[in-house]
């Protein structure tokens, strides 16, 4: 795992004082969406299908900053749709910053050598650049030639102006576990911090609704690329904790911690998580206090069912971490195991069918909008 050491700190810190609080649910990384408009559309993206009414909207500074303050969580991603286009990302990231949080800015890159000059290095600030794979893989993924090549570009830039810059890797059914293997020798000769690895989400308003791994192929397929670059001896450094990726493999049973990184974005605090838009609360107390949490998750929720993606189950092996530290020490010492038996998994006879809301949340965000753009006299 490569964190930045001051990152380490202060979440070890804020983890250690929650549970001396006996906190039973909190945060550990805000998921701060400004907008949903990108300059991509790829196949395999169910986030950017909204209107233009509302892929206009912005949220703005200072709606930023007071989220920030509610939540608390001691990390803050910035993803989106594309965070650089917003115009005041700059001031954002800022404020952000002097509170002395961590903030990781995820972006496909296109405009950040363009955008450098709008911040400054720091230890509290990494750039996550989505690549998906090799120039041939990423550039079919965002249905757009020549973006692996500006992607590098920037990442070189950025390094050469003194920003930290992780890969955000999203892999999907079909991918060849030796090329995977091959892209992370090449993004990590790029001289990147760590990746940040996770399997696709099978969002419901993605164009391309083939190409997502369930639960069984996603291990299969880690297990075969952690083999073979054991094998390379290939020097991979991760974003994430080490028992989240023993969980990829399949050598752990986790239940996803939904409220472990909570997104809040233009429409409010999303209910249940990152991943779902399946309600909003108009504060964080509000969505902590009064989310039925038990009615979401593997096992409980169809749409949860081939869930394995970071932003609900780093949460839980981190808290696993901090439970179980020689378990996790282990793990670190002798790499993720890539044969055996998997762990036991969760059952999904019982979960409730899946329910479309997606029309009428749009549906109700746009009468908002429109009245408050329209008052009534």
């Amino acid at each position: 795992m490569s964190v930045p050491l001051i990152q380490q700190a202060r979440v070890g810190a804020y983890i250690v004082r929650q549970k001396l609080r006996g906190a039973r649910r909190y945060p550990l990384v805000l998921m701060l969406e400004p907008l949903f408009q990108c300059n991509l559309a790829c196949a395999g993206c169910g986030k950017i299908d909204y209107p233009p009414e509302i892929l206009k909207k912005r949220l703005s500074v200072r709606e930023c900053l007071d989220a920030v303050d509610e939540c608390g969580a001691p990390v803050v991603a910035i993803p989106g749709g594309e965070p650089l286009i917003h115009p005041e990302i700059g001031a954002i990231v800022e404020g952000i910053i002097a509170r002395k949080k961590s903030v990781i800015l995820c972006t496909n890159a296109i405009l950040l050598e363009k955008k450098l000059d709008e911040f400054r290095p720091s230890p509290y600030l990494t750039f996550s650049v989505h690549l998906d794979g090799d120039r041939e893989h990423h550039d079919r993924a965002v249905c757009r030639e020549g973006v692996f090549d500006k992607a590098v570009r920037a990442i070189a830039a950025a390094r050469a102006r003194g920003f930290q810059v992780n890969v955000n890797c999203t892999l999907f059914d079909g991918v060849e576990p030796a090329r995977v293997a091959s892209f992370f020798d090449m993004a990590m000769a790029l001289g990147i911090s760590a990746i940040t690895v996770s399997p696709g989400y099978a969002y419901e308003r993605a164009p391309d609704q083939t190409h997502f791994l369930n639960r069984q192929k996603t291990k299969q397929l880690f297990r075969d690329v952690f083999r073979i670059g054991r094998e390379r001896g290939s020097r991979w450094e991760f974003s994430q904790s080490n028992l989240f990726l023993d969980f990829l493999a399949g050598n752990q049973s986790y239940h996803c911690t939904p409220w472990g990184m909570p997104t809040r974005n233009v429409f409010g605090w999303q209910r249940p998580c990152y991943l779902l838009g399946e309600g909003y609360a108009k504060t964080f107390r509000e969505l902590i206090e009064e989310t039925d949490w038990d009615k979401y998750g593997t096992g409980n929720y169809e749409k949860c069912a081939n869930c394995m993606v970071h932003s609900g189950y780093e949460a839980t092996a981190v808290d696993d971490t901090i439970a179980h530290p020689l378990k996790a020490l282990w793990v670190k010492m002798r790499g993720i195991r890539t044969d055996g038996p998997m762990a036991p998994e969760i059952a999904l006879e019982r979960a409730r069918p899946a329910e479309y809301v997606f029309e009428k949340n749009v549906q109700a965000q746009l009468v908002q909008l429109r009245e408050a753009q329209h008052p009534r006299a």
